[in-house]
């Protein structure tokens, strides 16, 4: 077994996209949308492990802000193949205007790893 997809709600489906792929290099699929359901997603590619589903509706209710925490899923992490790549990465993010939550570090279980929030305050971990 494996995880096949995560799926998250957005408030800016087009902006959340060009994100993901600006900075993660992830490829998005067709545009989906269903009238009926007034719903509209992407599936996101990276080069390996899952997809991630972006998915749009005006009726969903708005997000915790990234700094609570609370039950259900509180991060998500994409590893970027070293150190050297978590630290850069990170200071693009940050001179591009994202908030970084965690500063590169090695965590106490073994992880090199930043934390960065996306334009809707998501939480990811950037992993070597």
């Amino acid at each position: 077994m494996k995880i096949e997809h995560l799926a998250v709600w957005v408030r800016d489906l087009e902006r959340m996209k060009d994100f993901y792929g600006t900075y993660f290099e992830a490829v998005a699929g067709e545009k989906y949308h269903n009238p009926n359901k007034n719903f509209t997603s992407y599936f996101l590619s990276f080069d390996e492990g899952p997809r991630l589903e972006l998915m749009y509706n005006p009726n969903i209710s708005e997000n915790l802000p990234g700094d609570v925490v609370h039950l259900g899923l509180v991060h998500f992490a994409i590893s970027v193949g070293s150190r050297k790549k978590v630290v850069e990465l990170t200071e693009k993010l940050r001179n591009s205007g994202f908030e970084i939550v965690g500063e590169p570090r090695t965590t106490g279980d073994g992880y090199y790893e930043s934390v960065v929030l996306d334009p809707e305050n998501n939480r990811i971990e950037i992993t070597e």
